[in-house]
């Protein structure tokens, strides 16, 4: 709710200007007073205001000449000598009664919910504000009817031994009060700088092409969103270079009807009955001649001698892979460098065994089965009994006898 101030650092336009404050208290509620020449308050500062019964505390919102327009935005007819007055700066002990008596406010409206319901009650309170000194409590709910609740006052009045205010709000208000983020991911608008909530209709999301689905367009209040409006101006600009009502186009092979409208590309999609799946897009003006043609009892063969089509626009990355993370084969590196390994080894000639030609393997066995190589008896044992199954002869590979191949292999192996 923060309001920037663009006029600060400039000269009063006024000789005799009043000085003037914005005050910020709880949420979204926010009031205008004047100050004396003995006190100079600044952006941030807690003061000490006037209020009907006692005193308030606040924070300064805005000061300066900037104060003199909202105030006048707001309520122009108000007069400026009879705003309330600030008393002073607040004291670190007007601070800490601030901060205790802010504690009991959700205690406070969670019983009074209680209190409403035994009473059976149509109204939901939302929110409770304590006064700055502690004297006064102001209850906010919401109900779509008329409430009795003075039998309520008095239990409040008895529970909580303070001044009870009851003031009716609506959803909009509900929501700005209790806050929350917005389906856009921002905070909601009507608990940071919106303060004058305008009716909304369905109207609104039909100019804009949207569609009527209410649980989209519905914000946290359970009414449209207020979005809605920021945008319809425009919206109802470039309407107006539309031929009004339902467009119809008529060519000799039958009726075109109207199904989709790029208000600011100024592009239209229409499709026959005979063939509803193909929809051909027009410009503007293209749909223009073509009614004043029908006007003059003209009609064109077909749309597609009238259609056009955009050549598809190629998103490019707004940055610079610098180091190659989108690289699908950034995790291969480790295989490559023992790829790069093997084939060193094999240059050099140093083979790991078993990784030879199989006649190579089958003779070197054979050798060793004879006692050429031995490395104890147990080697020597288990070679012997291999032999019978390991004599390969080198012309069964081009005899096509693949039994002595598999022998061979399962020997390297």
């Amino acid at each position: 709710m923060e309001v920037f101030d663009w006029l600060a650092g400039m000269e009063s336009s006024a000789v005799n200007s009043t000085p003037l404050i914005e005050v910020r208290f709880k949420n979204t509620r926010k009031e205008y007073y004047r100050y004396g020449t003995s006190i100079t308050p600044s952006v941030g500062d807690i003061v000490m205001v006037e209020a009907t019964h006692g005193t308030d505390v606040g924070a300064v919102t805005l000061t300066g000449e900037l104060v003199k327009v909202q105030l006048t935005r707001k309520s122009p007819k108000t007069n400026i000598n009879t705003l309330s007055r600030v008393i002073r700066i607040a004291t670190q002990e007007d601070i800490d009664l601030w901060q205790e008596v802010q504690k009991k406010e959700d205690d406070t409206m969670v019983s009074a919910r209680k209190s409403a319901t035994d009473l059976k009650l149509d109204m939901k309170i939302s929110d409770v504000e304590y006064q700055g000194d502690g004297s006064k409590a102001i209850f906010y709910y919401t109900s779509e009817s008329r409430v009795d609740f003075r039998e309520l006052i008095k239990k409040f009045a008895g529970t909580y031994k303070v001044r009870v205010e009851m003031k009716q709000i609506g959803a909009r208000q509900e929501a700005g009060r209790v806050g929350g983020i917005g389906s856009c991911g921002r905070e909601l608008c009507c608990s940071t700088w919106l303060t004058d909530f305008r009716s909304v209709s369905t109207s609104a999301a039909r100019y804009q092409q949207l569609a009527i689905n209410p649980i989209k367009l519905a914000g946290q209040c359970g009414k449209l969103k207020c979005c809605l409006n920021y945008e319809l101006d425009s919206y109802l600009d470039a309407l107006k270079e539309f031929p009004e009502g339902d467009i119809k186009l008529k060519t000799k092979k039958g009726i075109a009807f109207l199904q989709k409208t790029d208000i600011f590309r100024k592009t239209l999609w229409f499709n026959s009955k005979d063939d509803p799946s193909v929809f051909h897009p027009l410009k503007l003006e293209t749909v223009k001649e073509i009614l004043e043609m029908n006007k003059n009892n003209k009609f064109p063969e077909s749309l597609k001698q009238f259609a056009f089509s955009e050549a598809p626009v190629e998103d490019l990355p707004d940055y610079e892979n610098v180091v190659g993370q989108d690289d699908l084969n950034r995790f291969n590196t480790k295989d490559k460098k023992k790829n790069n390994n093997r084939n060193r080894n094999k240059r050099k000639g140093n083979k790991p065994q078993g990784q030879g030609k199989p006649q190579q393997n089958a003779q070197n066995n054979n050798k060793q089965g004879k006692g050429g190589i031995q490395q104890g008896q147990k080697k020597t044992n288990s070679n012997q009994k291999r032999k019978p199954n390991g004599q390969a002869n080198p012309q069964n590979k081009n005899s096509g006898n693949r039994q002595p191949q598999a022998n061979s292999k399962s020997k390297s192996e």
